[in-house]
């Protein structure tokens, strides 16, 4: 989705650790504090539950509009407060929402058209609600798929997710007031038609920019983002910027009333310090902290979780920009880079350092697949090779991180200093807000970023072809290589899932190759979770999964 700093992923479970990386694109909105009263939090007491409250520390969002989120952060309560036709479940399995059903050949929602394009035809749930009880119909959400296409909406990522629709590029481009491939059927049937037949789509209608939004709420409040009307499992009750982030149960949710009746988010505080207090109930683990929390003979060992998560921090070469228009110093700059010892002396092997692109947990990953591994000396002789003639040929080089910290984290340090002992190269660092340094790192301003990628759904497609096909719109370092476009596109159409596996394979080791992206490291999670909390999923991406937690406060 996709896409939030490692530190502030799902729970703050994600291990702190982050290069001064890990995020993926983000719109700016602002927060809101609108004075109503809260109910004080229980503190001091780290065995004893809040009552009907789950409190977590969370990171404030960029904006709560899910037609043009990009950022986990953001997605974090969007996922919670909205919904659309489909959705994931823990297992990143497709389950309907505002739709009866997933439309299959078998139970006639799909039909290949004599032109080669697909029609899925959906039904909506005849109680599926606004927080406000406005009915969802067939026209709320061909509003909400148009709005999100319109180019005065600004999403960034409507392309991708929305793109396949006919009809859809036509009112991207200003063209048309609708999208000729979304047909309402009647009041409660609506018809999406495709261009082609893609294993993927469906997946793509559980992201965030096909959630449907109030067209009343939208049309008459600039500012509707505050308090926004949606169709989740929660209501957004209260944001104070900078502080807390309420979300409020919906009693009369169409997939079943949360458990949990107020879930409180800390904006700001220790996860660790507020944990052990009593304040939290579930928080994650610092680095710092993370030695202590593993030691079998700590208290709060029994409370610790860790697991993997479909997501990766990588290095970003801008492949237009000098120097790294040359794809031996892109080789270079990789291979002068220590993974191994970073991950050991940095983050005390808290997290693996990544072999590849494709994550563990997607069908097409390999352990066999290679990116350039650390070799100091031959990555001089590459940079004495390359079309610079070595580190005196090169123009000044900057690494831009999402950030306003005044030093690079120790992370990006260690990179830094390798640069320096290995190439000779004294490279800078540009930090900038994450909504300047997102839309930058799209327009191509940068040399070189440091990024990470959460999943939005388990299909290569979602790394692959987003990153790598040079004609897509999320294609931020430019690479462009005719093979590896043409192995994508295969792959995207592919209906063998073998093929499709090799295929994805194929494309992955030239890109590696190629250097557009270096790999660092795959994420993990290490969280601490009272007992009292029941339920308490940490799913390997994004998904709705609050109403599913209980207190056991007996």
């Amino acid at each position: 989705m996709n896409r939030a700093v490692l530190a502030i992923l799902g729970i703050m479970a994600a291990l702190v650790v982050a290069v001064g990386i890990l995020v993926v694109i983000v719109v700016a909105s602002g927060g809101d504090d609108n004075g109503d009263s809260q109910t004080e939090t229980p503190s001091g007491n780290g065995d004893t539950s809040s009552g009907a409250d789950l409190r977590l520390l969370g990171p404030e969002p960029i904006t709560l509009d899910p037609h043009i989120i990009q950022d986990a952060g953001s997605a974090l309560y969007v996922v919670e407060i909205f919904g659309g036709l489909l959705t994931l479940d823990e297992e990143l399995k497709i389950q309907p929402d505002l739709a009866t059903e997933i439309p299959t050949l078998e139970n006639g929602g799909k039909a290949v058209n004599d032109d080669g394009t697909v029609t899925y035809t959906f039904h909506l749930r005849e109680d599926a609600l606004f927080h406000d009880r406005k009915p969802v119909l067939a026209s709320t959400v061909k509003f909400s798929l148009e709005r999100a296409a319109d180019p005065n909406t600004r999403s960034l990522v409507a392309e991708f997710f929305l793109g396949d629709i006919v009809g859809v590029t036509e009112k991207l481009r200003g063209e048309t007031a609708e999208i000729s491939g979304i047909e309402e059927i009647d009041a409660t049937t609506i018809a999406i038609t495709i261009e082609r037949d893609l294993p993927s789509f469906l997946f793509k209608l559980t992201y965030p920019t096909s959630f449907v939004v109030d067209p009343s709420q939208v049309e008459r409040d600039e500012n509707w983002t505050r308090r926004p009307n949606g169709t989740g499992p929660y209501q957004l009750k209260e944001w104070r910027f900078g502080e807390r982030i309420e979300l409020e149960a919906n009693p009369r949710y169409h997939l079943g009333a949360p458990n949990v009746e107020n879930v409180r988010y800390l904006l700001a505080g220790s996860g660790i310090t507020l944990y052990e207090a009593g304040d939290l109930d579930v928080a994650g683990v610092a680095l710092d902290d993370l030695e202590r929390i593993q030691d079998p003979n700590d208290p709060l060992n029994s409370e610790y979780r860790s697991g993997s998560r479909l997501s990766l921090d990588y290095l970003g070469f801008n492949t237009n920009a000098p120097p790294f228009d040359d794809p031996l110093v892109r080789r270079a700059f990789a291979m002068a880079i220590d993974k191994d010892a970073i991950t050991r002396a940095v983050y005390q092997d808290a997290i693996p350092a990544a072999n590849s692109i494709v994550m563990p947990g997607l069908a097409a990953y390999s352990e066999t697949a290679q990116a350039p591994t650390f070799d100091p000396e031959q990555a001089l002789q590459l940079l004495a090779d390359s079309s610079y003639g070595g580190a005196d040929g090169l123009p000044e080089v900057t690494l831009a991180e999402s950030g306003t910290g005044a030093t690079a984290g120790s992370g990006t340090s260690a990179i830094l200093e390798m640069w320096r002992q290995n190439l000779g190269v004294d490279v800078q660092v540009q930090q900038a807000e994450s909504a300047t340094f997102f839309q930058d790192v799209d327009q191509g301003r940068y040399q070189m970023f440091t990024l990470g990628w959460i999943m939005d759904y388990p299909d290569e497609e979602d790394i692959l072809n987003i990153h790598f096909d040079s004609e897509s719109p999320n294609n931020n370092t430019f690479y462009s290589n005719p093979e590896v476009d043409a192995l994508l596109r295969e792959a995207l159409l592919e209906p063998d899932a073998a093929r499709r596996v090799d295929l994805y394979q194929q494309a992955e080791r030239m890109i590696l190759d190629d250097v557009p992206w270096f790999p660092l490291f795959f994420d993990r999670f290490h969280a601490l979770i009272k007992p009292y909390v029941q339920n308490y999923l940490i799913p390997p991406s994004i998904v709705p999964r609050l109403r599913f937690i209980s207190l056991d406060t007996e």
